[in-house]
């Protein structure tokens, strides 16, 4: 039986029919997909990326170094902003429409081989899938070295079957806690696990020192080399915000790593040139209009830290619209983002587990937050904003990457997953 012939909007049909088997721990389905499908995530090398924030951008970056050493390679991040095919990467191209859906028709027979000796209630998720997808593709490319972005944690995650010769922590803080444990030593424990035996290390500036301590155990015991990334690049970086200069100096170490040496130019080249979509995007100006993902208290803060620099400083008033998931340290972020704010305007991104913006105005009120709004529709919320800020402030648009793709997605697109 060979694979679907699948067109894009069936693809994504796919995927998001896959949604109500929600996240399933584990790496027995994975490990069945990659098997019948020949062991693609074998065919290439590979850097795995952890952490709690600045993944993404930091899994971006490295891949644009890679590329520009002349290396053919490949990129596999979550989630996506507009389209699934964001989310694997050949080249610093987002994946074609064709040979995404093709990836995905792939790991659709393979999923249905996977699920036929599972039992009834323990069926292939979207992220497997989707990880099932880009390993193949990123195999029938003949990529010769990918950054993987795990998706939740690390010892579990789908991602983790990658035999990676480079892994990178990008920072620990409190989330997914239900999933992941409940301090700084446990959720750490379980991203570091995709360490690998005589693998090297890459840790991001200014960790906590109770995920520092579990980085050394777990390189002690895997005879794993340590690097310590710098906080500065020493070169300009395009892509706006201090946490985005420190995501860079991360890369950077990587791709070294990697390599054992890099080529300056080639490093100034990507630094100069890699932007990443929903992160301190500009969207407007006069007023200044940002959008931001940030999704949890310490990635607020680092936001708030860089609305300070020379692209946004001196601007008034500082208006925020806010769309917060009901997961989420929804008092813990607006700690963080209120005193920068002269006004807020809550709403409700269309994911489901969006928290209803009368109760986040009702925290902003017990928090001493500024007078807040509520204006339903995302978009109505922004034009409202800027409406609020007039040409000489700002608006900055942030709380979760959900409210960010509907703002950047035409209406008709499709949405995003909500996993």
């Amino acid at each position: 039986m060979s694979a679907p012939s699948f067109s894009l909007q069936d693809a994504e049909h796919y995927l998001l029919s896959l949604e109500l088997f929600g996240m399933r721990f584990g790496l027995d389905r994975m490990r069945r997909l990659m098997t019948a499908l020949g062991h693609p995530q074998n065919a290439f090398d590979s850097i795995h990326v952890v952490g709690t924030n600045g993944k993404s951008s930091t899994t971006r970056m490295i891949a644009a170094i890679l590329a520009r050493h002349g290396l053919r390679t490949g990129a596999y991040t979550s989630p996506h902003l507009a389209s699934f095919t964001e989310r694997i990467q050949v080249g610093e191209r987002d994946l074609e429409a064709g040979a995404f859906a093709a990836a995905v028709g792939r790991a659709a027979h393979a999923a249905e081989l996977v699920n036929r000796s599972l039992d009834a209630d323990d069926r292939v998720t979207q992220f497997e899938a989707l990880t099932t997808a880009a390993y193949s593709e990123l195999a029938r490319r003949e990529v010769e070295v990918a950054a993987i972005e795990a998706g939740l944690g690390g010892r579990y995650d789908a991602t983790n079957v990658i035999p990676s010769k480079v892994q990178v922590l990008t920072s620990v803080g409190l989330e997914h806690t239900r999933w992941l444990g409940p301090t700084i030593t446990h959720i750490a424990g379980e991203k570091l696990d995709v360490v690998r035996d005589g693998g090297t290390l890459v840790l991001g500036h200014g960790l906590h020192p109770d995920a520092v301590a579990v980085a050394r155990e777990m390189a002690s015991a895997r005879g794993a080399r340590i690097v310590n990334a710098p906080q500065d690049p020493d070169v300009p970086v395009a892509a706006l915000g201090s946490f985005q200069r420190r995501n860079f100096a991360l890369a950077r170490a990587a791709a070294e790593a990697y390599l054992g040496s890099l080529d300056e130019r080639a490093v100034a080249d990507a630094a100069a040139h890699t932007r990443v979509p929903g992160r301190l995007q500009i969207v407007g100006r006069d007023p200044l209009t940002l959008l931001d993902g940030a999704h949890n208290p310490e990635g607020v803060a680092a936001l708030v830290e860089s609305l300070g620099e020379p692209f946004a400083a001196g601007r008034s008033p500082l208006v925020a619209v806010v769309s917060i998931l009901d997961d989420k340290d929804a008092a813990g972020m607006l700690n963080a983002l209120l005193p920068a704010c002269d006004a807020l305007v809550f709403t409700a991104s269309h994911n489901p587990r969006a928290l209803p913006a009368p109760t986040l105005q009702s925290l902003a009120r017990q928090l001493g937050g500024p007078p807040a709004e509520i204006v339903g529709n995302p978009r109505a919320a922004l034009e409202h904003a800027r409406g609020v800020a007039e040409p000489g402030g700002t608006v900055l648009a942030t709380g979760s990457i959900y409210l960010v793709a509907d703002l950047l997605a035409p209406a008709s697109d499709a949405r995003a997953s909500t996993l």
